[in-house]
Formats: C-alpha cells, structure tokens, sequence
C-alpha cells in the first residue's frame, strides 16, 4: 500500500521532477508534488511524495529528514490527513463599525 509523505522546507527551485528523481533513491515513488501559489506559481516550500510500499516510506524517511536538498535541510514525515480549519468568525459581511450619523 502506498504511503504519503509530507516534504517541508523545500528550495523554491526545487520541481515535481527533481522531487521525484531524490526520493526515487530510497524506493519506487508513486507520485511527487510541490505545492505552488495559484496566484503566482511560485512553490510554497512544501510537497508531498508517495511511495509505492510502506518499506520504501520509511527508508525515504531516514533517508531525506534532516538532510540537504538543493541548499536547504528537508523535514519528512508521514503526512496527516487533511483537516478542514474551522472558518474565522465574523458578522457575515456587510459594514463593519464605521461612523454613522443621521441627517
């Protein structure tokens, strides 16, 4: 069964591609992705890799945390799973204090 791991502290210039190919000396890889900004499609200095087998996960693990990647020292973990935040409050839209006077 595959394992997703959660990837942190990536350069900017590091690619899907470049993931991938590091991870793929610890074992078979699955899949490899570099979060970017939809807005400017710069990476936001994480990823996640999926190995093929449990096996691959945890020599990947020992293998990449703590070590250099492309200048920068990587974090890997297993990933969690998503959890949605809850949403900040507020009064619903609409305006905001402000001075209102009447005429």
């Amino acid at each position: 069964m595959a394992q997703k791991l959660y990837v942190g502290n990536l350069s900017y210039g590091t690619t899907d591609d470049s993931l991938r190919d590091a991870f793929a000396e610890a074992g078979s890889v699955a899949s490899a992705t570099v979060i970017t900004d939809r807005a400017t499609g710069r990476s936001k200095g994480f990823g996640f890799v999926e190995m093929s087998s449990d096996a691959d996960a945890e020599k990947a693990i020992a293998m990449w945390n703590g070590k250099d990647l492309d200048g920068r020292t990587l974090v890997v973990n297993e990933a969690r799973p998503f959890e949605p935040r809850p949403r900040q409050g507020g009064n619903g839209g609409g305006y905001a204090g402000g001075n209102k006077r009447e005429w």
